[in-house]
């Protein structure tokens, strides 16, 4: 179709050579541009948004790696596809980029505590967990959770001080034994549960 519309052009005599457009002038945000948006401030209001609790999880030469993460979101049914977001600061990121794949663990209202163990760094987090490996990829798909969700990575864009990373579902589950079973929810810097 292209060449069909470039032979076109030539036959009615237009010049087939475009002038590019000017790069556009690339500038830093100034100081004076930037939101007087107190960092505090910051944390203390968005926490005022309710979310579920997450550990993401892969498997490396190492062995397992993983990290809590709040900031999760399913993305597009179709394809399937689910997000995260993962401060660049992170040791855990690095050997599950490395990976390709994650596995999201989706807490469950008693799980707090594995929660605190996977929100901190360094030291061995897997260390008395029990887990077996996630069917699409293998990383780990820790025990007990009530829903999991295993994905290859497609994207990682960037997002200020964190990345943003979206994965392509390979494969999922949910535990229905126990339907009466709550969420794990984090709220103003607190776990809690779901009433209904």
């Amino acid at each position: 179709m292209a060449a069909t519309a470039v032979r076109h052009l030539r036959a009615a005599g237009s010049p087939t050579a475009v002038e590019p457009l000017p790069r556009p002038v690339l500038r830093a945000v100034r100081e004076d541009e930037r939101m007087p948006v107190d960092p505090a401030e910051f944390r203390r209001v968005l926490g005022h948004f309710a979310s579920g609790v997450t550990i993401v999880t892969a498997l490396d030469a190492e062995g397992p790696a993983g990290f809590a993460c709040q900031s999760f979101a399913s993305l597009s049914l179709d394809p399937p596809l689910v997000a995260f977001m993962v401060a660049r600061t992170s040791t855990s990121w690095p050997r599950i980029a490395a990976t390709g794949t994650f596995c999201v663990n989706v807490l469950g209202e008693a799980q707090g505590p594995l929660c605190r163990s996977f929100a901190v760094s360094g030291g061995d987090k897997f260390a008395g967990v029990e887990w077996g490996p996630a069917p699409g990829t293998g990383s780990p798909r820790l025990a007990g959770v009530p829903a999991w969700i295993d994905c290859s990575i497609t994207t990682v864009h960037t997002g200020g001080d964190h990345l943003i990373v979206v994965g392509r579902v390979e494969a999922l589950g949910a535990v229905e034994a126990d339907a009466e079973a709550g969420p794990l929810l984090f709220h103003r810097g607190r776990f809690g549960r779901f009433d209904a």
